[in-house]
């Protein structure tokens, strides 16, 4: 991969010398090219900024240095007609993300132009449009002295995916953000440490266990630290509810949870209230439910609105099981429940093969729910009043 950098400040670049990035270079997995930008100014000061039009305060990049440095670029292509991506690091573009790491280090050639006081002459955009393909690319909502830090960073998370790069190339499958999960926690020897144990699971020797262990781990890490990268309402196609929070369920919901199963599992005839189907769990089943499941919560304005529960099975690691699948009755019919159907199914691991869902056995518009999610009643379920649904994984 060749990668070419413009800045004012050439040497910000020199950490790009050390470790993995600077042996990349050295094996010649990168080619990676640093332009002085004052190179391409043409008065004794080497000026390559002025006052904004219409006043202001700060100075901006002049569009003359950029256009000369671009244009030197361009005439080093390695190919006649190839042209790089040129990435303009700046807060007001794209979010950089795994994702974008890892499409672009699947081009060829990527160039970046790190800007700085008050940004770029914004013709420098329009005529580099024009000869290649620009990005603008924001690595956060704040704002920096200049795109030098961020064009490091998105360098490194860019140039670690390519091959030969990283030594053990499993290690990229299992890190923070592939597959839009955190990653799971990590422990070394001692097998204690300051009275803190590592979890019995890690010592058990049980592969299969452990993988469990790590996908569940990085659910709840990714629920508690970075609810954003789950899918949320508006990404499942729920109309009018895109802007429900989601969560894992803490003690402190316990009660709200069971109020929540009251509300969708009761039906107001005569006094008192008639149960129906699967009856609601108390607080201490709820309680018990948070230890061996993971339940997922959906607020609006703060108000508990819908919950579903999963786990992959103890008897059978292939299959995914969920249940108490729960809508607050005057958001029913919106296609809600449906929607987290599919969320819940899309948690599993990939080695799952089965889902199985437990339905109370009288709630009919429940039951048409899940037909019309592909699942079938095969019997009973364990529960009190239940049906055990299942279906295959395409």
């Amino acid at each position: 991969m060749r990668l070419d950098v413009i800045s004012i400040f050439p040497d910000y670049l020199a950490p790009l010398d050390l470790s993995l990035i600077g042996k990349a270079r050295r094996d010649g997995l990168v080619d990676l090219r640093v332009h002085d930008l004052r190179d391409f100014a043409h008065d004794r000061h080497r000026t390559v900024d002025d006052t904004p039009y219409g006043g202001g305060a700060g100075m901006v990049m002049s569009a003359q240095p950029w256009s000369e440095a671009l244009t030197d670029v361009l005439g080093t292509a390695d190919a006649p007609g190839e042209r790089p991506v040129l990435i303009v690091p700046g807060p007001g573009g794209q979010p950089f993300d795994q994702a974008m790491a890892r499409e672009l280090s699947g081009r060829g050639w990527l160039a970046f132009a790190c800007g700085r006081y008050e940004g770029i002459d914004e013709r420098v955009y329009e005529w580099a449009a024009e000869r290649m393909e620009v990005r603008v690319v924001s690595l956060g909502d704040y704002v920096l002295n200049g795109g030098e830090v961020a064009a490091m960073a998105m360098i490194e998370a860019v140039v670690r995916l390519l091959p030969g790069v990283v030594g053990n190339a499993e290690s990229l499958v299992e890190e923070s953000h592939e597959g839009g999960l955190l990653e799971y926690p990590l422990y070394t020897k001692p097998a204690e440490w300051d009275g803190r144990p590592v979890p019995e699971v890690l010592l058990s020797g049980d592969h299969a266990r452990i993988e469990r262990w790590r996908h569940q781990q990085r659910l709840e890490r990714t629920a508690a630290r970075r609810p954003d990268l789950l899918p949320r309402s508006g990404a499942l196609g729920v109309d009018g509810l895109a802007d429900l929070d989601h969560g894992i369920a803490t003690p402190a919901e316990v009660g709200e949870i069971v109020t929540l199963q009251k509300a969708c599992w009761s039906e107001l005839t005569a006094e008192p209230r008639q149960w129906r189907g699967a009856p609601a769990e108390g607080v201490e089943e709820v309680q018990a439910g948070l230890k061996s499941w993971t339940t997922h919560t959906f607020r609006s304005e703060g108000r508990l609105v819908a919950s579903v529960r999963v786990r992959r099975s103890p008897e059978d690691p292939q299959v995914w099981q969920i249940e108490r699948l729960m809508v607050a009755p005057d958001l029913q019919g919106r296609g809600l429940g449906h929607a987290l159907i599919g969320y819940a199914e899309r948690l599993a691991p990939p080695d799952v093969t089965t889902f199985v869902l437990e339905a109370g056995h009288d709630i009919a518009e429940q039951r048409r729910m899940f037909r019309k999610a592909g699942y079938k009643v095969v019997g009973p379920g364990p529960g009190t009043g239940t049906v055990e649904l299942i279906k295959r994984r395409p």
